[in-house]
């Protein structure tokens, strides 16, 4: 296979059970994303769209299947490679900013980097200011509005400079027009950054502005035009 058409993350057959049940929230689940790609997934609520999202991320282990990264499988990665896989590869926004209420907006979006031993305070106020919030650089949580604490929780995901970022209903929170705004610094980010978004919203209107859209269901991954992605591959 040319190394062009080598997807990033490749998610083949993922089967993953509910605890303590037999049934299973992902059947057979498939998925690929390239580089720079931004794409939105669908589903009804409790079709399991944050599970897969978690496999995606390595924050959960499939029962069975295997996430690629690059052609590579990271099956064989242990919980420490895990870890560190997450902190240089990819970077988590969630419905919930999950910021650190005792750190500044600047002191937040450092800590993955103070993680990796790489603080970089220009890059960090360069992410504040191009999300608007070059004003608020010493502002604590508790005196931001909901939107301006989820553009924080943006500038820190890509505190790292990861290659996917991974987003779950990163707009739940917030009215029509502060959603707007996150996905336009979402899409503009992608473009500029060439990172590639992989976007879990319930929102019909939101997913449209993705470069395309994928549906959870029945535990499998359905594409745009209603086929099960990964069947006869």
């Amino acid at each position: 296979m040319n190394e062009q058409n080598i997807p990033l993350m490749r998610a083949e057959k993922l089967v993953k059970r509910y605890e303590q049940s037999e049934d299973s929230v992902l059947k057979s689940a498939s998925f690929s994303i390239h580089a720079s790609e931004n794409v939105a997934l669908l589903g009804a609520s409790g079709s399991g769209k944050s599970t897969f999202l978690h496999c995606l991320g390595l924050l959960d282990r499939p029962e069975s299947g295997e996430i690629f990264w690059k052609g590579d499988s990271l099956s064989f990665l242990n919980e420490e490679d895990r870890a560190r896989f997450r902190l240089e590869k990819l970077g988590f926004i969630f419905q919930f900013h999950h910021l650190i209420p005792e750190l500044t907006s600047l002191e937040n979006i450092q800590l993955p980097q103070a993680l990796l031993g790489k603080k970089d305070q220009n890059w960090a106020e360069f992410l504040l200011d191009n999300v608007g919030l070059k004003d608020k650089f010493h502002r604590y949580p508790w005196q931001l509005s909901g939107g301006e604490q989820q553009r924080v929780a943006l500038a820190r995901a890509l505190s790292n400079k990861p290659e996917l970022l991974l987003t779950d209903e990163a707009t739940g929170n917030l009215d029509f027009a502060r959603s707007m705004e996150i996905l336009d610094l979402l899409l503009k980010v992608s473009s500029e950054t060439r990172v590639a978004i992989v976007s879990v919203t319930h929102d019909e209107n939101l997913a449209q502005r993705y470069q395309r859209q994928y549906r959870l269901k029945d535990g499998r991954i359905w594409d745009s035009l209603g086929q099960i992605v990964g069947v006869g591959a």
